[in-house]
């Protein structure tokens, strides 16, 4: 394996990782000597900083990963807060709101109601502060989801029993029959 390809392996690894890295476990991975990958890892960090990139290779808690250049903090920051004001799409949406009239309810039921798998939506709404964690459904263990107080605060109600009622956006019986006919033909 050349140094290159060296270099390019242990970057494709560590673009994709969520705690820092050790050199053994990219050794056995990569499947090189452990002092091989500690010399690229070092000349890749030092690459990086010479070239003034946006980011940097560094060796923190035992490990090693890619991090934003300190000195771009402001502007790694304004694109993580602007991320938070960005709007719901539309998954996104009608998983808060099975969560919104349904609640407590689980991840599962809310995939059961909305009939696709929720399990990144949840997170996106769990991560944007409109949902948390609230407990434990005794039958099955599923940990149990309910809207927060800032999901209140963004829509402008006080309590929860303030949501509209449904029934006036749910359709009429006489528009069920026809859309059900619909589907049969």
């Amino acid at each position: 394996m050349s140094e290159r390809e060296l270099e390019r392996s242990i970057e494709a690894i560590l673009m994709v990782v969520e705690e820092p890295l050790s050199e053994v476990v990219l050794a056995q991975i990569i499947e090189r000597p452990t002092e091989e990958i500690l010399e690229a890892l070092q000349r890749l960090s030092a690459q990086y900083e010479s070239e003034q990139r946006g980011f940097e290779l560094k060796q923190i808690s035992g490990g090693w990963r890619f991090y934003s250049h300190p000195d771009l903090a402001p502007l790694v920051e304004k694109f993580v807060l602007d991320g938070q004001q960005a709007k719901l799409t539309q998954a996104a949406l009608e998983t808060l709101a099975v969560i919104a009239y349904r609640q407590p309810i689980s991840r599962a039921r809310v995939s059961a109601i909305r009939g696709v798998n929720v399990e990144a939506v949840m997170k996106t709404l769990v991560n944007r502060g409109l949902v948390e964690e609230c407990g434990v459904e005794h039958e099955t263990g599923a940990i149990l989801y309910r809207t927060t107080n800032y999901f209140l605060e963004r829509i402008g109600l006080n309590k929860v029993e303030d949501l509209p009622a449904l029934a006036p956006f749910l359709p009429s019986v006489d528009g069920l029959d026809e859309v059900i006919a619909s589907l049969a033909e």
